[in-house]
C-alpha cells in the first residue's frame, strides 16, 4: 500500500527536526510528505525549505495563519491545503502528522500492514507515549480513539467522512462519522510514537479544560457522562472539572451542537450506564480495545 502524509506546522522548528529524522529513516516512505505551514514566526519556514531542497518527496505550502497558535480549525484548513496539494487520485492512506512526534523506522511499514490484513479498518493510529515524571508511559484511550498526532485514513474512509469539521472535537467527529458509515477504527497497541509535547500544552490549565467542555457540548455529549469525565481527569489535575464550566456555559447560551443527529446519538449511545464500566477499564489500560 501506498500513503502521502501532510504536517500542519506552527513555530515547530524544535519539534521538526527530530520529525524529519524520523520520516527520513523510514523502511516505508510516503509517496510525498507535505509541511503545511500556517504562520509560523521562528525558523520553521527555512528548515522546511532545506528539506524540501534536499528530498524530492518532500513538499512544503504555505496558508495564511492564525496571530496565536489555536488548536482545531487552523489544523484542519492546512490538513485541507495538504489534500488538494496532493492533487488527482488520493492514495491508499492519507497521514495527518503532528510535528511533536517521533517513532521507530518501521512506524509506517507496520501501520500500513494493519490496513492491508483488515479491508473494515478505515482509520488508524499507533499507541501514543508521553513522558511522566521522567518515564514514557502509554497513553490509554476509551471508545478505540485514534489520537491526533497520529492518524491515518484509508482513502475511502476518507472520502465518507470529509469534510473534516473546522473546530475542537474534529478528531472525534471523523471517528463518529466513520463508524456509523461502517468503518472500523482503532489504535494499534504494539506500534508506538513518542509525543513529545502533551495534549492543550501550549493553553492556560483551566482554558485547556474550559474548551474541553465546549467540544464535548458541540459533539452532544451527555451531560453525566461529562461530569463523570471531568471528575475522573481531575485526579492528575484539579483543573479538569473546569470542563462542566465549559460544557453548561456552552448548554447555557444554547450554542449549536453538530448537525448529524445519527452521530450524536451514536455517540451517547456509546457514554450510556452500560458501558461506563468498560469505558472506564479502558482510560487506564485494563481493558483496552486497541488492536494487538
Amino acid at each position: 500500500m501506498e500513503y502521502a502524509a501532510i504536517t500542519p506546522v506552527r513555530n515547530e522548528a524544535d519539534n521538526l527536526p527530530r520529525l524529519a529524522a524520523s520520516m527520513v529513516a523510514q523502511s516505508a516512505r510516503p509517496l510525498t510528505w507535505l509541511v503545511v505551514d500556517n504562520g509560523s514566526t521562528d525558523e520553521t519556514p527555512a528548515f522546511a525549505a532545506e528539506l524540501e531542497a534536499a528530498n524530492d518527496w518532500i513538499r512544503v505550502l504555505r496558508v495564511p495563519g492564525e496571530a496565536a497558535a489555536v488548536r482545531g480549525a487552523p489544523i484542519v484548513r492546512a490538513f485541507n491545503a495538504g489534500l488538494e496539494a496532493i492533487g488527482g487520485e488520493l492514495p491508499d492512506i492519507v497521514v495527518k502528522l503532528d510535528a511533536d512526534v517521533s517513532f521507530e523506522p518501521d512506524h509506517f511499514e507496520r501501520l500500513l500492514a494493519a490496513f492491508a490484513e483488515d479491508p473494515s479498518l478505515g482509520l488508524a493510529g499507533s499507541m501514543c507515549w508521553e513522558e511522566q515524571r521522567g518515564k514514557w508511559r502509554p497513553q490509554f484511550t476509551t471508545r478505540s480513539h485514534v489520537r491526533g498526532a497520529v492518524r491515518c485514513y484509508r482513502r475511502a474512509c476518507l472520502e465518507d467522512v470529509l469534510p473534516l469539521e473546522e473546530g475542537m472535537g474534529w478528531d472525534g467527529i471523523d471517528e463518529l462519522k466513520a463508524a456509523v458509515r461502517g468503518w472500523r477504527t482503532a489504535t494499534i497497541s504494539d506500534v508506538p510514537f513518542l509525543h513529545h509535547r502533551s495534549l492543550g500544552e501550549r493553553e492556560r490549565r483551566l482554558s485547556k479544560w474550559t474548551r474541553q467542555g465546549e467540544m464535548a457540548h458541540y459533539m452532544g455529549y451527555r451531560p453525566s457522562y461529562l461530569v463523570l469525565r471531568a471528575l475522573f481527569r481531575a485526579r492528575r489535575d484539579p483543573a479538569a472539572v473546569a470542563m462542566v464550566w465549559g460544557y453548561a456555559g456552552s448548554a447555557l447560551a444554547r450554542r449549536p451542537q453538530y448537525s448529524d443527529p445519527v452521530v450524536r446519538e451514536h455517540l451517547r449511545l456509546e457514554q450510556s450506564l452500560s458501558r461506563l464500566r468498560v469505558r472506564v477499564r479502558e482510560a487506564i489500560g485494563r481493558a483496552s480495545t486497541v488492536d494487538d
